[in-house]
């Protein structure tokens, strides 16, 4: 994985919010076709640095490369346009639409076509075609004309994630995609994720809390820590770190323990 190019980079990233610093001039590298994965407690700055990535804040100081472009300066909707996909920690839906309708507007809205929301929808053959296409790549075909307000939590999340994928995305950023999940979900949702991996054309980043599902999946990890990356590796780099694990046992995370036993 280490030949691939470079597909994002954070360089020197800050972020104060008054005299708070939220993120401390962190440096972070994501490579093309790989899954990386940002870990830490609350407030160690991880939702923060997606936000500036994706370009929901900007920074106090820094840059973010895409592609080799500096987009520091872009706004959400450019970066959009230019292949990021960002999902949030709260599913980010029109729920009085159809699961069809959400994924094709997505698509839609990517086409040349974005500001036509009410004409005939025929007209959009190959939206819906696009649409049909990433609702079947997440399992959810049964459900295309259901509206998404009474999916399940799970499928819920599932839906925002066809909606990444019929924007085209490059780069897909996925912020706590198992949050409010049932346990008996996790795993179909990793399948997905899996999956969508094994197409080869896409890169993902995500943060996660389930460590276990950082931990399977995952080709390299930046544990951060108070706003700065305490440590970053792959997953068996990553579980053998000292530092990580005083940190972890200390103050993070319950299952963390349990992973290193497993791996010891």
């Amino acid at each position: 994985m280490t030949d691939k190019p470079v597909i994002l980079e954070g360089h020197a990233l800050r972020k104060e919010f008054g005299g708070l610093v939220a993120v401390a001039d962190v440096h972070i590298q994501v490579r093309a076709g790989s899954l990386h994965s940002i870990i830490g407690p609350n407030g160690a700055g991880k939702t923060t640095l997606f936000n500036l990535l994706t370009g929901t804040l900007k920074p106090t100081s820094g840059q973010v490369i895409f592609k080799g472009q500096d987009i520091t300066g872009e706004p959400l909707h450019r970066r959009v346009h230019l292949g990021l996909g960002r999902s949030f920690q709260i599913t980010n839906i029109f729920p009085s639409l159809t699961v069809l309708e959400n994924v094709r507007l997505a698509a839609q809205a990517l086409g040349g076509d974005n500001f036509k929301f009410w004409a005939h929808f025929k007209r959009f053959k190959q939206y819906t075609e696009t649409a049909v296409y990433a609702i079947t790549q997440v399992g959810l075909e049964s459900q295309m004309h259901v509206p998404a307000v009474i999916l399940p939590h799970g499928d819920q999340r599932k839906l925002e994630l066809a909606i990444l994928l019929a924007s085209d995305a490059e780069l897909l950023l996925l912020d706590e995609p198992t949050a409010g999940m049932a346990t008996e979900q996790v795993p179909m949702l990793l399948e997905i994720i899996q999956r969508v991996r094994q197409t080869g054309d896409k890169t993902i980043m995500l943060v996660e809390h389930n460590m276990n599902v950082v931990m399977n999946i995952s080709d390299r990890i930046t544990v951060m820590h108070l706003g700065e990356v305490l440590a970053e590796g792959t997953p068996a780099e990553i579980t053998q770190n000292e530092t990580v694990q005083k940190a972890y046992l200390g103050e993070l995370y319950g299952d963390f323990a349990e992973i290193i036993q497993e791996g010891a």
